[in-house]
């Protein structure tokens, strides 16, 4: 396809490994003889849009309702796959988060990407990642599963939204959402950031409890945050674990750590360990 004037398609970068580093792989180079899966430019909301018109439901499409029956309908399964997944004609399909969908993914040189639709919500998303390593897959999957945790637990109460934001530790940070009744702790580091979340009940203005959590969640400990002079909550406790805004967390961990041992002093003395 023809590209508007002055354009510059994306460029692709390959792994870090074996070179140490990336390499630029241009966006024009030629396709060859997968040109007919690889030889045309797009974004990601022009996929979106063209993979939503493929759903059987959708009311204007390209293509008839019958054909696109048959571009999702299960016709071969992957016997090998981890997880469930079946062709169509064109098309892969599966469930996620006990969710149907389809869609596919696609890479070229220093680009992966996946595309997928969830057609019982009306709904399509599209990942694209311009590195050999990019994570599309479990980006998008990553996806799904914070928008099913949200229909399963129903949309945030008014009256706990303050409690929404993001509080630091020296283990990484964690996200307090709110949802209809109750308040989740997510992991935003995790690619399912609700995966085994906690569930805090609020009993009061700064007061809760943890009324769910695996075996090392602190389930049935209190929750407080803990407000300064202007009233702004300063200090979270989760049980017995306190975790502040991310500033207060920096400046500790450079008083702490950097300036007893210096930027590389804890290298410099496991290499003279080493040496010994």
């Amino acid at each position: 396809m023809p590209l508007p004037h002055g354009a510059i398609p994306a460029r692709g970068h390959s792994g870090k490994l074996p070179l140490g580093r990336r390499v630029v792989i241009p966006g024009n180079n030629p396709t060859q003889a997968l040109m007919a899966a690889t030889g045309f430019v797009s974004t990601a909301r022009d996929l979106v849009r063209f993979f939503g018109q493929l759903s059987p439901g959708a009311t204007r499409s390209v293509l008839s309702v019958e054909s696109r029956r048959e571009m999702v309908r299960r016709q071969w399964l992957d016997p090998q796959s981890s997880g469930e997944r079946h062709y169509g004609l064109g098309l892969t399909s599966g469930k996620l988060a006990e969710w149907s969908w389809f869609g596919h993914g696609g890479g070229f040189q220093g680009f992966i990407t996946r595309t997928l639709v969830l057609p019982q919500r009306e709904l399509a998303i599209s990942v694209l990642t311009n590195a050999a390593d990019g994570l599309a897959h479990p980006w998008l999957e990553g996806v799904v599963h914070i928008l099913r945790a949200f229909e399963k637990n129903g949309a945030p109460d008014r009256k706990l939204g303050s409690w929404g934001g993001r509080w630091w530790s020296l283990w990484g940070a964690v996200d307090l959402v709110p949802m209809t009744g109750k308040v989740l702790v997510a992991t935003p580091s995790l690619l399912n950031p609700f995966l085994d979340a906690s569930e805090i009940t609020v009993t009061a203005k700064d007061r809760g409890k943890i009324t769910q959590a695996t075996g090392t969640g602190s389930h049935g400990q209190s929750v407080r945050r803990m407000r300064d002079r202007e009233g702004e909550a300063a200090e979270l406790w989760l049980g017995g674990s306190k975790l502040l805004p991310e500033a207060e967390v920096a400046r500790e961990m450079r008083e702490r750590y950097e300036a007893s041992l210096g930027r590389n002093g804890a290298i410099r003395r496991l290499k003279v360990a080493a040496r010994r």
